[in-house]
């Protein structure tokens, strides 16, 4: 081999290594631009206009991943409002995860259910985010007995286009699932089939927003826990990582977030090498109880200290088992009936939520 040849192969090396250090470098700029720009100030919040009040939270840790922490997800349908409005949330979850022992919880919290709403009074806890982030954390943490670090918002809008910007979700629709809204100029209709299918992110919110069988709500947050894990999943996935420049820039204009870009990168690391180990309904079956006040029909909590200590015990059940998916709240018996709701069968009365439908449409379909 010449000198030549050798310098040839050499400056070859040396320009894919260039190349390639240019495309990590552009990759990982564009991530941290999109991920700094979830955090929304100003007139681009979402919270702007909402009047401030004393009700405060600590300000998040400065997490080293060590620690166990717990984000609060808001979904909310913001159809028809002006800018710095802000909806009921339609959805509310909170991702726990345990960066130590790389496993994660997710809590589906019942928006009916009837709260301490901080300076508010009591109302039901889907009203929390109308009064910010802050107060909408703190009720959450009150209701489970856990601090709440970090929130995510996010529209319907939002949840649509992250779906669409993973590619879809493949996905098993447990059974016929059909809803007609006039009032809605039917651009939120819900008509899916039965059976294994590919969810786009139109058809995937029609699946997560049906509550139209026996067991309404109580089913709906089920399969939104279901559906959240298939998503998260398809996430971990090369393409998508690849992807997730692009991901971001078209999911950013739908959230807002508290937390800085150095909690993101830690918990995109712990979350991509955690297990879901499992979700639960808040609060459990055995812990609620219809009620009306006012006139209208809520969700109690029959004891809310022992609803605490169940939170703890979930943790506890998730230290001693081996990570394995699981949902612990939902019973077989309670799974059948949701199932077969549209078989025309009955409920039993003690899981029938017949009374906690809500009229409003901030509330949700």
């Amino acid at each position: 081999m010449t000198k030549r040849t050798k310098r040839t192969i050499l400056w070859s090396v040396i320009g894919v290594v260039v190349i390639i250090l240019a495309f990590v470098a552009y990759y990982f700029i564009a991530i941290y631009n999109q991920l700094d720009n979830l955090h929304k100030k100003d007139e681009n919040s979402p919270f702007y206009q909402v009047q401030p009040t004393d009700t405060k939270v600590p300000d998040p840790p400065k997490w080293e991943g060590t620690d166990r922490v717990n984000i609060l997800l808001m979904g909310v349908d913001a159809r028809g409002l002006k800018k710095g409005e802000i909806p009921r949330s339609d959805t509310m979850l909170v991702a726990s995860i345990d960066p130590v022992k790389k496993k994660g919880y997710l809590f589906s919290i019942m928006r009916d259910t009837y709260v301490d709403i901080p300076e508010h009074g009591r109302e039901r806890i889907n009203t929390a985010i109308t009064h910010g982030p802050n107060t909408a954390m703190q009720s959450v943490s009150d209701l489970l007995g856990i601090p709440i670090q970090y929130y995510v918002y996010t529209d319907f809008q939002g949840f649509i286009a992250l779906v669409d910007a993973v590619g879809g979700v493949d996905f098993d629709v447990e059974k016929d699932m059909h809803y007609s809204s006039a009032a809605d100029k039917h651009e939120y209709d819900i008509d899916l089939k039965k059976g294994m299918q590919h969810l786009d992110g139109k058809t995937a919110l029609q699946y997560v927003r049906f509550r139209h069988d026996a067991l309404s709500d109580f089913a709906r947050t089920d399969r939104q826990r279901k559906f959240l894990k298939a998503v998260a999943d398809k996430m971990k996935s090369t393409t998508s990582i690849m992807k997730l420049p692009d991901i971001l820039d078209k999911v950013n204009p739908y959230i807002d977030t508290n937390m800085s870009v150095n909690d993101m990168w830690k918990l995109a690391n712990v979350g991509y090498n955690s297990q879901m180990s499992g979700s639960e309904q808040i609060p459990p079956m055995d812990l609620l109880e219809e009620k009306t006040v006012g006139g209208a029909a809520v969700i109690g909590i029959k004891d809310e200290d022992k609803l605490k200590a169940y939170v703890q015990d979930v943790f506890n059940k998730e230290d001693s088992t081996t990570g394995a998916d699981t949902d612990t709240n939902t019973s077989t018996d309670q799974k059948d009936q949701a199932g077969s709701s549209d078989s025309g069968k009955d409920t039993p009365s003690k899981t029938k939520p017949t009374t906690t439908e809500s009229k409003s449409r901030s509330d949700g379909t």
